[in-house]
């Protein structure tokens, strides 16, 4: 086992991680932006180093400065966490080029699955359905000939893309030409890639992805899945799981299916798959996420299973204690607070938190970074804290976090608390009947989505 990890991320993530390690009697570096020199991460590492100003290209992305964190400060391995470095080939090559181990997938694995195109390939050659569309990448008169075999509407994404940057809605053949010009250019400001591919819209659909975890030594874990539709520009708010919209029979095709693929590509780490569920509750792939999710406490609290210590586990070459299908009981639900105000457009919202009272009680759990006083930045994910709720069947759950949330206090900043509440009180949402459209479906109905 490792004495030494440096966390490479920030906020509740980051405090999450060191945690972690500290049960596992590991040290835990921190690393820190100019603008977050006094964040709760820091504190709670046994070390902090500051890698730069509060940009973050300049710091927490910034692939020399994070590795210089580590070599100067004795470390043996790095946890990425999510988001910034997670899924980058190029940090994960980096860490090897000088000894450290990286806490997930290689990065000839990262690269294959990175590639949406790429993974749709590696995919279809293990079985896995695959929503109708392009092979893969394709240039516009390959996606033309496509959409007309398919049909409208079709859905452009770029193949290095990720939280809906890239992407595009088209409903008729003659909007086609102008939205893969945009939808390319906005992919390559955001990724320096701008190919796209084709995807048939599957519509109304269901947002569902299965939790993995592989070892070195060709043990595979599937941890149940999550159902994460409520979501407002393909980014996720509510998630629950098991899923209402899974039956027993296609729960256990679908991952029987993903750890074939997992076998099939030589996955190692926290990883996980994801789906759209056409009408009739067919799956579909979308893409692998090679890092740990935002949602994977919902996973925990079902399975009892620390996914961030079985991550840091694995890289130091130990094997699962449980393979096949973890056992799992209940059901969990996590409500993400963002610094965002949901009446006017979900328009970010920095500033101070003047108070901050989570809650408590049987069955709940709260990952955030933020105290009394804290300041949210600008510069970063808007991401206030994390409300996870267990208990032993749906409707108790559901009761318990509109408690938790009830008794949430944060003052000082325009949260998505009241949207959550609101989701959780509606009929659509109780009913579990719900889409990926349910948000946009819902907005003359839901309080919290109207201005004052």
């Amino acid at each position: 086992m490792f004495s030494r990890v440096l966390v490479a991320n920030r906020g509740e993530i980051a405090v999450r991680v060191i945690r972690a390690l500290h049960e596992l009697g590991i040290e835990a570096i921190a690393v820190y932006s100019t603008a977050d020199r006094d964040a709760l991460h820091t504190r709670l590492a046994d070390q902090a180093v500051c890698i730069g100003p509060p940009s973050a290209v300049e710091s927490y992305l910034r692939i020399p400065s994070v590795i210089a964190a580590a070599e100067t400060t004795g470390c043996e391995a790095v946890h990425p966490g999510y988001g910034f470095l997670a899924e980058s080939p190029a940090f994960a090559r980096a860490c090897a080029e000088t000894d450290l181990v990286f806490v997930g997938p290689s990065p000839g694995v990262m690269e294959r699955l990175g590639d949406k195109a790429s993974a749709k390939v590696e995919m279809r050659a293990a079985g896995i359905p695959l929503v109708p569309g392009t092979a893969g990448a394709a240039p516009l008169e390959e996606i033309r000939r496509a959409a007309s075999e398919i049909g409208f509407p079709v859905m452009l994404k770029a193949t290095a893309g990720g939280g809906g940057k890239g992407m595009r809605l088209v409903d008729y053949a003659d909007g086609l030409d102008d939205a893969f010009g945009a939808a390319s250019a906005e992919a390559e400001a955001a990724f320096g890639d701008g190919s796209l591919y084709l995807e048939k819209v599957v519509a109304p659909a269901r947002h569902v992805e299965i939790q993995v975890l592989c070892d070195r030594h060709g043990n595979v874990a599937t941890l149940g899945e999550r159902e994460c539709s409520i979501q407002r520009r393909h980014q996720k708010l509510v998630e629950e799981s098991p899923s209402p919209a899974l039956s027993a029979e296609t729960r256990e095709e679908m991952e029987a299916a993903v750890e074939g693929a997992c076998r099939a590509i030589g996955y190692e780490g926290a990883g996980t798959f994801e789906f759209l569920l056409g009408l009739e509750g067919e799956p579909y792939f979308i893409e692998v996420n090679c890092r740990l999710q935002v949602e994977h406490p919902v996973t925990e609290l079902l399975t009892g299973i620390d996914i961030v210590r079985e991550q840091v586990r694995i890289a130091a070459g130990e094997p699962l204690a449980v393979t096949g299908r973890a056992p799992r009981r209940g059901h969990a639900i996590e409500i993400r607070i963002n610094a965002e105000d949901p009446a006017h457009g979900f328009v970010p919202s920095p500033g101070v938190v003047g108070r901050f009272r989570p809650p408590l009680g049987p069955g709940v759990r709260v990952d955030t970074a933020i105290e009394e006083g804290a300041s949210i930045p600008p510069y970063y994910d808007s991401l206030v804290a994390k409300v996870i709720v267990a208990d032993d069947d749906r409707p108790a759950a559901i009761a318990r976090a509109t408690r938790a949330l009830q008794e949430l206090v944060v003052e000082g900043i325009p949260t998505t608390r009241a949207l959550a509440l609101d989701v959780l009180r509606s009929d659509g949402f109780r009913s579990g009947a719900y889409s990926t459209g349910y948000l946009e479906e819902m907005e003359a109905h839901l309080p919290s989505l109207r201005p004052a």
